[in-house]
């Protein structure tokens, strides 16, 4: 008999074909009543598949006792409870390295898009308007400036390799200075944001990293200065942030996460300093598909010998 695999959100056909192999797939959404559900056929749960952004609701995990492993779509998991986990024995693994180059790309393409003002240049000619009032105003270069990383971790550091081209310095925040990198480093974020052209925030979600980028940072970031997030939403102030770049405290932003995801501030949407992507900077074929494999290839490795292949920190003890 199968183990039992219940999967929260989404798979793709390729993912499916290995879970149907390996085990008995329970797919949320079609499970009525999850109280009635969890009753009778939870025990025989040993395993889930998830994602970054459903993660595993408290209520859920309690009705699973016999989980052993949390496979998660997405190198975030905060809304995975690893802390819970871990005092369980359950192994959490996620999907690092693989989106690495994808998500960088993103953080350069909306520093590119704030930087030379793309979206109101391309409304600009579908309406028209060049024809009529003639060229728009000029825009910004990346080059030679100041590009402050919040989270040097795996993508930090690539996104900070992939910025060599513009030619400008790179500093970063993080909870802890890296001894193997040469950029300089800001024990105080205030500080760096006041020094930096555009702050770029890659550091995990959760509760440690919740409301980070607060007013103060964003002011001291200022009117001449970018942000750019392709972390987690609940990382910058969004209310504060719509409030500076509405009045000019702020000068630009380049935004792929939003605080309460799929809904976006609606005073976002007619500024012309912001640009903004619906959670897309791993998105690409490639990456999503190596994405899946990792997600797949954990569980496969866990049915072998009780090990994954990318645990998060929290669980790689277990």
């Amino acid at each position: 008999m199968k183990p039992g695999l219940l999967l929260i959100g989404g798979a793709t056909d390729r993912m499916m074909a290995r879970f149907n192999a390996e085990f008995t797939v329970h797919p949320l959404k079609d499970i009525d009543d999850l109280a009635g559900f969890l009753a009778e056929h939870g025990p025989e749960i040993t395993a889930v598949a998830t994602n970054g952004h459903d993660g595993v609701k408290p209520q859920i995990m309690e009705g699973l006792p016999n989980l052993k492993v949390i496979s998660c779509y997405g190198v975030g998991y905060d809304a995975v409870d690893t802390a819970t986990c871990a005092e369980r024995g359950i192994i959490v693994s996620h999907t690092p390295g693989v989106l690495n180059d994808d998500v960088a790309n993103t953080a350069l393409l909306l520093i590119l898009a704030a930087a030379r003002n793309l979206v109101f240049n391309d409304q600009y000619v579908r309406q028209g308007r060049w024809v009529k009032d003639g060229n728009t105003p000029l825009t910004r270069s990346p080059e030679g400036k100041v590009f402050g990383i919040l989270g040097l971790g795996r993508i930090g550091e690539r996104i900070a390799e992939k910025l060599a081209q513009f030619n400008g310095k790179v500093v970063y925040h993080s909870r802890n200075k890296k001894n193997n990198v040469a950029y300089e480093y800001y024990d105080d974020l205030t500080k760096m944001a006041r020094d930096c052209d555009y702050l770029i925030v890659i550091t995990p979600g959760g509760a440690a990293t919740n409301k980070l980028v607060n007013r103060e940072v964003i002011e001291a970031l200022g009117p001449s200065g970018t942000l750019i997030n392709v972390a987690r939403g609940t990382v910058v102030d969004e209310t504060e942030m719509v409030a500076a770049l509405q009045d000019g405290r702020l000068g630009w932003a380049g935004l792929d996460v939003f605080e309460d995801e799929p809904k976006v501030p609606e005073a976002l949407f007619s500024l012309d300093n912001v640009t903004l992507l619906p959670h897309v900077a791993s998105a690409t074929v490639e990456t999503r598909q190596a994405m899946g494999d990792l997600v797949c290839d954990n569980l496969s490795a866990f049915l072998k010998d009780g090990s994954v292949l990318t645990s998060v920190p929290e669980t790689a003890h277990l």
